[in-house]
């Protein structure tokens, strides 16, 4: 039939029946003739855990040392899920990123793949064995373990995929599939039955927890379709794959949004060429990821910049920024850290007209003020504060009508 890869998250695997539930998901992917292997992550709550001891111990754990620890919970995970298939009677092997030869770069706690090797995987499949493999980690050059970052088992999954060369992705998760909005927040989001490769990773990055934005990014440079389902229920999902057609005839396809952002701004600095790329390189060389930037210069020739970071990352750019405004001779620093991020996705943006005003006229007759705006082709964002995020996710939604949304053509649903 055809070889795919199947992915469960730390919600699917988060006890001992639900890795009973999932082993059964397994054997009836095998069933129907199907080369199958797995990548799972750690049983929920479990990561957090770990973080939790190291940080027990110390403020600041060595990185290294910190990889070697949390990645155990994937380990845990691997093999109880191939005792559950070898109690059925279905062969199948456990392996480590290590084991199996998930080459990453040197960075701990945020590495990216640089190769996945196969022949481990291949001799096993020849076997007829179901391969088990722990997400979320890799081995560096110098032998060491490291980790690829929150939601790093979708990008082993999707890495595997490509090397292998599956016929598609499935991620395995607490959700039916991709919807126009988180239907927690609001209940008459609805669920996308397809979305472009293009438009998933603007939503991963705009704060939907989906998926990984890094691990759409790499499927969509191979052209590997992921199918986003549920471990709980059945149905056939969402379907990220290459833009066609039918996509384009809907002007907006979801809105994401992040409560984890948080703002910095450098008041009264001096005007003075190469600013942004001083102030960026200091933030970079940290490996902190900077988000919406904006700028502005004052009637008194200083200038006042202004960046979004992770909230998690917040407190490390502050303390550089603070001594970067003494040498640049800012008059101030500012800092919040509960602000929110709401954006707005699809890729119809590009022929129509009128989605920005629709969207900054709601927001304003919420009396919801905007502090910044950045836009792409496909995508509008805005940061307000905290308190309002969950009422603009509301409005916007409803003065879209995402309710109503029409449906795309489904492609072939590899069961």
């Amino acid at each position: 039939m055809a070889l795919i890869v199947q992915k469960y998250g730390g919600s699917s695997v988060g006890t001992l029946d639900r890795i009973h539930h999932v082993a059964q998901k397994v054997i009836a992917a095998k069933e129907q003739g199907h080369d199958v292997i797995v990548v799972v992550s750690a049983m929920y709550g479990e990561t957090d855990r770990l973080i939790r001891l190291a940080h027990g111990l110390t403020p600041h754990p060595e990185p290294r040392e910190l990889d070697v620890l949390i990645s155990s919970g994937e380990q845990v995970t691997m093999a109880l899920l191939a005792m559950a298939l070898n109690a059925r009677n279905c062969p199948a092997r456990s392996f480590t990123g290590s084991q199996l030869g998930i080459l990453t770069d040197d960075i701990h706690t945020k590495a990216r793949i640089l190769e996945v090797k196969t022949e481990v995987i291949n001799r096993e499949l020849q076997k007829g064995s179901v391969v088990i493999v722990a997400g979320f980690q890799g081995i560096n050059a110098n032998g060491d373990i490291t980790t690829l970052g929150r939601g790093g088992s979708d990008t082993t999954a999707v890495a595997i995929a490509i090397s292998v060369q599956a016929k598609e992705c499935q991620i395995y998760t607490d959700v039916d599939g991709v919807y126009t909005t988180d239907p927690h927040l609001v209940q008459e989001a609805c669920l996308l039955p397809q979305i472009s490769f293009e438009e998933m990773l603007e939503m991963a990055s705009l704060g939907a927890k989906v998926l990984q934005m890094r691990s759409v990014e790499l499927a969509s440079k191979y052209n590997m379709p992921i199918r986003v389902l549920s471990t709980f229920s059945t149905g056939k999902g969402t379907l990220v794959t290459i833009e066609d057609k039918t996509m384009d005839k809907r002007l907006v396809s979801g809105i994401a949004f992040s409560r984890e952002e948080a703002i910095i701004s450098v008041s009264g600095i001096p005007q003075q060429t190469g600013l942004e790329g001083l102030i960026l390189h200091k933030i970079s060389e940290a490996h902190i990821e900077v988000d919406m930037i904006a700028q502005h210069t004052s009637s008194f020739n200083t200038i006042h910049f202004t960046f979004t970071v992770h909230r998690r990352e917040h407190d490390k750019a502050l303390k550089i920024i603070e001594k970067l405004a003494v040498d640049l001779k800012a008059t101030s620093v500012n800092t919040n850290a509960r602000i929110g991020k709401l954006s707005l996705v699809g890729i119809g943006m590009r022929s129509h007209t009128g989605v920005a005003s629709t969207m900054f006229q709601a927001l304003g007759a919420a009396k919801i003020p905007i502090q910044m705006i950045t836009t792409s082709e496909i995508k509008i964002s805005v940061i307000i504060d905290e308190v309002f995020l969950e009422q603009g996710v509301r409005i916007i939604h409803q003065a879209f009508e995402l309710d109503k949304l029409p449906q795309t053509q489904e492609q072939v649903f590899i069961e």
